[in-house]
């Protein structure tokens, strides 16, 4: 079976609101060059919108050219979760957020 993946500008800002109840677990997974900081990056972006205790899982490609740091929250609100994904593109070397 293939998992689908939905990018949050591929579904329209009522229709996410709909899909969501809020507060919900959500979970950001930040793919982008394999680098040593990119997991403590993503840790401060998300502790400065989201603040807790987190656990991230990563996974580096075959090569070691990316890695991939899926992180998981307790969305408050649509607007937090928003500016996550804003932020979280901003990280150096970061190629998507999903």
């Amino acid at each position: 079976m293939t998992e689908k993946i939905v990018k949050l500008e591929d579904i329209p800002q009522q229709q996410l609101k709909d899909l969501l109840d809020f507060p919900c677990p959500f979970t950001f997974k930040v793919v982008g060059k394999n680098r040593p900081d990119l997991v403590d990056d993503t840790l401060v972006v998300i502790q400065r919108y989201a603040k807790g205790d987190y656990n991230p899982r990563q996974h580096i490609s075959s090569k070691g050219t990316y890695n991939s740091v899926s992180v998981d929250i307790v969305a408050e609100n649509i607007e937090q979760v928003e500016t996550l994904y804003q932020e979280l593109a901003k990280i150096d070397g970061v190629r998507m957020v999903l």
